[in-house]
């Protein structure tokens, strides 16, 4: 699970090291306008990746292209909306055109909008499903048929959070949908064995990013009390966006013949007496 937005991110500017057997190619990184997103786009630049960086902020967007560009990097910057099909189809055609075939997919990008599961609306779950899950569906399947079509190897990087095995109050749409993703990797992984494509989930705790800043300080405090009266939230411990974006650059940088199915990043907590 990403942060919940009670720490607002501090972004680190130190990258991770170069590994010398990265395979460089272009990728593709959704919700790259903030957070691990962000952190990840800046990290697969500097170890020579072409990125391609989609989110629906575009004005965020293009700051970062000019940064990482400026750094010798090359990027692209395309306005992606993953709950509209027909914005999943333009920005990766986008994408091809403008940078070449892609060789990895890290699909970030996802909502959650809280809430007791008898008072959300139809409208707000059919959002949360059609943003965490459909759209990286669609990406997902543009990507592999470019790389199948090819007959080349690539990633597919799946972020998705440790609501998946630790169930959370308020948040039954996002805590389903990381659960589907995880599903659905799981049913790639036995798809793609033996193809040189390899399918992996980064499943995170904590992190400090903009997700849920713009939850209500009274929403807040009843899904901290929800959570530790259930015992999911032991400490308040962060990663740094970083983090996550290391162990996705471990994972498309392992060798040829290994292959790094999920990689848990979890906040470390203060040590008991």
């Amino acid at each position: 699970m990403q942060a919940a937005g009670v720490l607002e991110a501090e972004s680190s500017t130190a990258e991770p090291k170069a590994r010398p057997e990265s395979r460089v190619g272009t990728a593709i990184i959704t919700g790259a306008s903030s957070g691990i997103g962000e952190a990840t786009a800046r990290a697969l630049a500097a170890n020579g990746h072409r990125v391609a960086l989609g989110a629906r902020r575009e004005t965020r967007l293009k700051t970062l292209v000019a940064e990482i560009e400026a750094s010798g990097g090359r990027a692209l910057a395309h306005p992606l909306d993953l709950a509209d099909g027909a914005s999943v189809d333009a920005f990766f055609a986008a994408v091809e055109r403008d940078l070449g075939p892609a060789d990895i997919l890290v699909n970030n990008a996802a909502i959650c909008l809280p809430g007791l599961f008898g008072q959300t609306s139809a409208e707000d779950l059919e959002l949360e499903v059609a943003t965490n899950l459909l759209g990286p569906m669609r990406l997902t399947r543009h990507v592999l048929r470019s790389l199948q079509s090819r007959d080349a190897k690539g990633d597919l990087v799946f972020i998705s959070s440790e609501n998946a095995v630790v169930a959370r109050t308020y948040q039954a749409g996002y805590t389903a949908t990381k659960r589907a993703i995880e599903g659905m990797v799981a049913v790639l992984r036995m798809e793609l064995e033996g193809t040189g494509i390899r399918s992996t989930v980064v499943r995170p705790g904590p992190t400090q990013s903009e997700f849920g800043h713009a939850w209500s300080p009274d929403l807040l405090r009843k899904i901290l009390d929800s959570w530790k009266y259930w015992g999911v939230q032991r400490h308040f411990g962060y990663l740094p966006a970083t983090s996550v974006a290391s162990a996705v650059l471990s994972v498309v940088s392992a060798p040829p013949g290994t292959h790094l199915t999920l990689v848990e990043v979890m906040p470390e907590g203060l040590r008991k007496a």
